[in-house]
């Protein structure tokens, strides 16, 4: 969400400063009739047209970087193979750690994130507990999976998995009715 705020007001600015920059060179070369008989010197024309020559060019910049897609900024794992090259999102490789994560029995609510490392990923979950598990056994299940789980599966190595039990959650208190 912050990415696409930015990329609206640098949209907004860049217009903005497009065309108050458009309208200057148009007001100092006289292409508007204009009365600007004050500012009749010679070298304040020429800064004027160069300043807003130079913000319109950044203008254009401005306006293209806030237009265009970012197609190559997602991150991967790039391998290669006798056939040819794979790359893996680390979007998918969060996906599968979050899968492996949640199929551990005791663990309610999974958040990963992938570093990648010269020896490999490295995995950091995030999850909230039942509380009815013990949590050394719990996150020692949850490390296991994961890794096992995203190295089956991607055939990258893994290196280290770290699990960080955020809280405990509180299951729900059943009322029983009486009648």
């Amino acid at each position: 969400m912050p990415k696409i705020l930015d990329r609206l007001l640098l949209f907004i600015y860049s217009l903005s400063i497009g065309i108050i920059s458009v309208i200057a060179i148009l007001l100092v070369t006289n292409a508007v009739p204009v009365e600007l008989k004050q500012y009749d010197n010679r070298s304040w024309i020429i800064a004027a047209i160069s300043v807003a020559a130079l913000l319109f060019l950044l203008s254009i910049r401005f306006f293209y970087i806030s237009i265009k897609r970012d197609r190559g900024s997602l991150p991967s794992i790039d391998q290669r193979t006798e056939y040819g090259d794979i790359q893996i999102s680390v979007e998918t490789i969060e996906n599968l750690s979050l899968k492996a994560a949640s199929r551990v029995r005791g663990i309610r609510d999974v958040k990963t994130r992938i570093r990648i490392t010269d020896s490999g990923l490295e995995i950091i979950v995030r999850a909230l507990v039942d509380g009815e598990t013990s949590i050394p056994e719990l996150t020692g299940e949850v490390q296991k999976q994961v890794h096992d789980h995203v190295e089956e599966i991607t055939g990258i190595p893994v290196s280290y998995v770290s699990v960080y039990v955020a809280n405990v959650v509180q299951s729900p208190a059943i009322k029983s009715r009486v009648e």
